[in-house]
């Protein structure tokens, strides 16, 4: 069986994936509200939120456009801070609905610089909102997010924060850092199949929520919260996922929050020091390195394109390419949700065997 050690979909615990051999329920009866309810329980404790949140059936970008379409108007001004494919991804969404944006992308490797964005933040005082990602999948770099919400916060705006692959896995007290707007995405550090997006919605995007006029239904927050009341979601849920979701958020409760951010911590270190190890290099600013994947280059002429495909063939383990510009020049390995240090050994020590094989 192949091991996936890409950023996501994630590998599955096996009473997870049991748990979602059961027979459909009526989305509409008990059974499932007392679910819904636990997992909404669960789910706020570890995004350490007071705020209102909410299961969307949708992969993680259909949570980025909820975000968008019910916090803004077209014509909205829009601050897209961008470090890769993720985040600039995020402002593309924004644009496509009609709103205004000003496009802060900063090299891809490095982190945003706090200080451009209070920059941006003062050239154009009617900006409402700033777009952010967390952790970048797509180049292995975590933005220090505490001091970006608190220059956003310090300005007044919005901030809607797309946190699919750090919620769960990497430290982001949503409340104590100001997200007004953050999502995340069932198939990352929550071990579950894609399918399900949360989305925590602060009081001051509920009051945006309320004046935004970008064309909405499916996404519409207040179908989300008039349904919850009823202990319902407006549309017919992945049931199937939703069960998932209960399996394995009982086990991450049990583990810990503190618990699996340190653990997440320890085996990006593996990770990174392993690639050292070989002689490749890390690709990106190390100080700003995620803990859910690493992005690595080399500079001793291996051919990152065979590597991934030996890897895969021959060892059955499957790594995460570059994306856009970055294809075949880095290889990614994803390290959230259910994995520990030994995965990752397992990653390093069939790299040691097939980079000979690769110059």
């Amino acid at each position: 069986m192949e091991e996936l050690r890409i950023p996501g979909p994630t590998p599955i615990p096996e009473e997870v994936l049991q748990s979602m051999t059961k027979q459909m329920i009526n989305h509409r009866g008990e059974e499932f509200a007392v679910m819904l309810n636990r997992v909404t329980h669960n789910l706020k404790q570890l995004f350490q939120t007071r705020n209102d949140l909410y299961l969307l059936t949708a992969s993680g970008t259909g949570g980025l456009e909820a975000a968008i379409v019910n916090m803004l108007s077209p014509g909205d001004k829009v601050l897209s801070v961008a470090v890769g494919v993720f985040g600039e991804r995020f402002g593309i969404i924004a644009e496509k609905f009609g709103a205004e944006v000003t496009k802060l992308n900063f090299e891809w490797g490095t982190p945003a610089d706090p200080a451009e964005v209070r920059k941006a933040l003062q050239a154009d005082p009617e900006i409402k909102a700033v777009l952010v990602t967390h952790n970048e999948t797509s180049t292995g770099i975590t933005n220090d997010l505490a001091a970006i919400s608190a220059v956003v916060k310090e300005a007044g705006k919005l901030l809607l924060v797309d946190a699919i692959s750090s919620l769960g896995s990497i430290k982001l007290p949503v409340d104590e850092w100001g997200c007004d707007v953050a999502v995340s995405g069932s198939q990352k550090g929550w071990m579950v199949p894609p399918g399900l997006a949360m989305v925590s919605i602060s009081p001051a995007a509920w009051e945006a929520h309320a004046e935004a006029t970008m064309p909405r239904f499916y996404w519409d927050f207040s179908q989300a919260k008039s349904y919850f009341e009823k202990e319902q979601t407006p549309w017919t849920p992945a049931i199937s996922i939703v069960y998932a979701l209960y399996a394995s958020l009982d086990t991450i409760m049990k583990e810990g929050l503190e618990e699996i951010i340190a653990r997440h911590h320890r085996v990006a270190n593996v990770a990174r020091d392993g690639i050292k190890s070989l002689g490749l290099v890390l690709y990106g600013d190390e100080a700003y390195a995620s803990d859910t994947v690493t992005a690595v280059r080399s500079e001793s002429g291996h051919n990152i394109k065979k590597i991934i495909r030996i890897m895969r063939e021959e060892h059955d383990i499957v790594l995460g390419g570059g994306q856009q510009r970055l294809d075949g020049q880095i290889f990614r390995i994803g390290h959230l949700g259910w994995v520990n240090e030994g995965d990752i050994e397992k990653v390093i020590e069939a790299l040691k065997v097939v980079l000979p094989q690769t110059v």
